[in-house]
Order: structure tokens, then sequence, then C-alpha cells
């Protein structure tokens, strides 16, 4: 399974995010042979064994406990928050979800041919009044890469 990291597609409900000054956008994508609705790629998204890793670290230092039925929830549109994240919105093939600090936001596609997953990172301005993604961010770029492909591919193995 191929993952390829595209640009943020135009319309979309990261798109606007993409053009802001100072901001971190990433979309990756992978290929389908059968159409998957978007309530079934959060499902297999959020349940795969690697997220369930991160729900586990989200559980202990962030005291955010998250449930499958809270996934489930999440996934047929009947729930507004996940663990650290609110819904930003949501169309019939997209969500996207904040993360309640307002800095991180992730971004999920379902489209007839392919599964998307993105990120933003929203800057924080200096004391000088430039935007920056802070140095933490910075160092962990080349990694969060890494995880978000890896997590793309887990949910595509997951529903096909």
């Amino acid at each position: 399974m191929q993952v390829t990291e595209t640009s943020v597609p135009t319309g979309t409900l990261i798109a606007d995010y993409a053009a802001r000054d100072g901001h971190y956008t990433d979309c990756f994508e992978v290929a389908l042979d059968t159409p998957v609705d978007l309530a079934r790629y959060i499902s297999a998204f959020y349940t795969q064994p690697l997220f369930r890793a991160e729900r586990w670290v989200l559980r202990l230092l962030a005291r955010a406990p998250s449930t499958d039925a809270e996934v489930a929830a999440l996934a047929d549109g009947t729930a507004q928050s996940f663990a650290v994240w609110e819904v930003a919105g949501r169309t019939q093939t997209e969500i996207l979800l904040q993360a309640k600090d307002g800095r991180t936001l992730s971004w999920l596609q379902a489209e007839a041919d392919s599964l998307r997953f993105g990120s933003v990172v929203v800057p924080v301005q200096t004391r000088g009044g430039a935007l920056t993604l802070g140095p933490v961010f910075q160092s962990l770029v080349g990694a969060h890469k890494v995880y978000s492909r890896a997590l793309l591919a887990g949910a595509a193995r997951r529903v096909t």
C-alpha cells in the first residue's frame, strides 16, 4: 500500500489553513480499489492498533480517555468531541478535528478512489510579532510525517 504526500486539495476543510501565513499543513493520500465512506474510515483510523497506542498516551498524559463507542459516535456524526479533539467541520466526505488547545487540527477525507489524512499546526506569535511553529514541532516534523504515513496505511489496510 503506497502512501504519498500530496498538496492540500482546494475546496477542502483544511485548504484555508494551507493558505495562511505561518501555518503548517500536510496531506497524505492512499489510492483505493473500492469506495469507503467517511464513517468507516473514521472508525478504522481511530481504532487501529497504532492509534490505540496514541489513545493510551492521551489517556495517561492528557487525561483524555476515549473508547471505541466514542469513536463509533464520532463516525456516525452523533458526537462532537473525541479525546482531546472537537469537531471543527464536517461534510459528507471530510471531518476536521481541532485539539482543545487550538494549536493542532487533524483532517480525514474519504473520496471514491482515495483516503486522505492531513494535519494543521497553528503558529504562535513571538514577542517580536513573527509567527513560529516552535522548536519542538520543527524538530519533530520528520517523525510526524513518518507517523502520519503509518496511520493512513494502517487505516487503509483495515477498510480494504
